[in-house]
């Protein structure tokens, strides 16, 4: 265990524009030296969805290395950690090397985060795994749920790390409506999403579950909208750009925006604020 000292510290609350109506990350601006036993107690100690960790990169084209722990893991990539993480380290004088862009080097892979005026915005990581659930899976999220397997319009794996899959009902409502029973599916990762009225703000409600990482319901979810956004724009089912609602069951107010650029690549943006900015004893 390496001796205590004092480290800056930050909470960024994530995709509101509205402090503390969205979904926070606690980010530990200098994790060199911590060990893996000590980067995860304070994970869950923070018992946020996910706490991070900048570390010096280990590849030229990278800005900062990034480490994302939720209280029972370690996760290859997230969405709402990787723009919070990105703020952060802008906030605390970081430079990027290419311009505008940030280069976040993480377990997946080497993630760019743009800046754009008062939001940042990561580029979609390539799915590791697509396609179709299979039936029996599908049984499972759907009991659990409480659900008929008729409701779900669309499902389909959008893994790009975590684990995530996903199902599409037909309305938001439906979707806010949902009371899953957690304790049917303790290792998913798993989604929810379904069309607002036409004219709302928002063209979708979604819902994210991470009981395989520790995390009932996250408040708002980068990579889960990354890879739905993928699926949903590539197959014409969503217009290549749209927002997303999200957090509303939890008393947040999340607003998600994805866009697909001509070339394919899907950018997540969103708003970011430091809530709470300070040093911690590790």
């Amino acid at each position: 265990m390496t001796m205590p000292r004092t480290r800056s510290f930050v909470q960024v609350d994530v995709f509101s524009t509205s402090p503390y109506s969205g979904n926070p990350v606690a980010v530990v601006l200098d994790g060199t030296d911590l060990s893996d036993e000590e980067m995860q107690r304070l994970a869950r100690w923070t018992n946020l969805s996910e706490t991070t960790f900048v570390l010096p990169p280990t590849v030229p084209e990278a800005d900062y290395r990034l480490r994302i722990l939720t209280p029972d893991g370690e996760l290859p990539f997230a969405g709402h950690p990787t723009l919070g993480s990105a703020h952060a380290w802008l906030d605390g004088g970081g430079v990027p090397r290419h311009g505008d862009r940030v280069v976040q080097e993480c377990a997946a892979r080497l993630v760019t985060v743009r800046r754009g005026e008062g939001a940042l915005a990561f580029a979609a990581p390539p799915r590791v795994r697509e396609g179709a659930l299979d039936e029996e899976y599908l049984k499972q999220i759907v009991g659990a749920f409480g659900i008929t397997r008729d409701r779900v319009l669309a499902h389909q794996w959008v893994d790009n790390g975590p684990g995530w899959a996903v199902i599409r009902l037909a309305t938001a409502e439906e979707v806010l409506a949902l009371e899953p029973d957690l304790s049917l599916i303790p290792d998913a990762m798993v989604g929810a999403i379904g069309a607002h009225p036409d004219g709302s703000a928002h063209r979708f409600e979604m819902r994210t579950f991470a009981p395989g990482v520790g995390v009932p319901e996250d408040p708002a979810c980068g990579s889960m909208n990354a890879g739905v956004g993928q699926w949903l724009t590539a197959t014409g089912a969503a217009p290549s750009s749209y927002r997303v609602s999200q957090g509303a069951r939890l008393g947040r107010a999340a607003s998600i925006e994805v866009t697909a650029d001509t070339d394919g690549t899907v950018w997540v943006s969103g708003a970011t604020v430091v809530c709470v900015r300070g040093t911690i004893t590790l």
